[in-house]
């Protein structure tokens, strides 16, 4: 009888804390990209399509800009926020080792 050995799995790499793939260049790129088609889309609404009035945006433009802009803002602010403490913890880490 013969046994026929598995062969063996090569062994894993084990990524330190502080490694820049995690992530991080990526979530600042995504949220600080987020942020400014916010803006961008906040300005062209004032500036292009009909501003803000008290009832809301004044031309069908506007109110797909004043729709953009309340989505880019905030999810890309906390995107960026993200990636500003994972670029943070990441420096502090790199500085200990």
């Amino acid at each position: 009888m013969s046994t026929m050995q598995q062969p063996t799995p090569p062994p894993r790499k084990v990524v330190p804390l502080g490694a820049s793939n995690d992530g991080t260049r990526q979530i600042l790129q995504w949220g600080s990209s987020m942020v400014a088609v916010g803006l961008l889309a906040a300005l062209l609404l004032q500036t292009v399509l009909g501003g803000l009035s008290p009832t809301g945006a004044s031309t069908n433009g506007g109110w797909f800009a004043l729709i953009i802009a309340l989505m880019c803002i905030p999810f890309g602010g906390l995107l960026l926020a993200l990636g500003i403490a994972k670029w943070l913890r990441n420096r502090s880490l790199g500085h200990r080792s």
